[in-house]
């Protein structure tokens, strides 16, 4: 089970990005998936700060997917740029970008991948 979003820019992707986990949720709880209580509000967090990260560093537009992988959603978002996201050392008196220090806490697995025409980002989500 998978879903897929083609962005075409704009602050608008950013809380569009929420609606779209939100709508994939709600189709895995139909087909039975049992994700815990906390899953959608991470997912939408995770979603949310990745589409962020390609709005803020890359030009162009960017792609949001969502894919079932076993117990797991893999949330992946594909955008032009050609920079890695830098991950930061902990800081808790930096004032922002904390971003991807919260998607790693949350995920089980995080990993960039170059392509042709910039780079995807794949955040693997526990349902449980």
């Amino acid at each position: 089970m998978s879903a897929v979003v083609e962005f075409r820019g704009g602050s608008a992707m950013i809380p569009a990005s929420r609606d779209v986990v939100h709508g994939f949720v709600a189709r895995l709880a139909e087909r039975g998936a049992d994700p815990a209580d906390t899953f959608l509000d991470a997912a939408r967090l995770v979603a949310s700060e990745l589409v962020t990260n390609a709005l803020r560093h890359a030009p162009g537009p960017c792609r949001l997917e969502l894919t079932l992988v076993d117990d797991q959603v893999e949330i992946a978002v594909s955008d032009t740029g050609d920079g890695f996201p830098t991950f930061l050392p902990r800081d808790p008196l930096r004032v922002g970008r904390h971003g991807l220090e919260i998607v790693t806490r949350l995920c089980d697995e995080v990993i960039t991948r170059p392509h042709a025409t910039g780079k995807t980002v794949y955040a693997r989500l526990p349902l449980r």
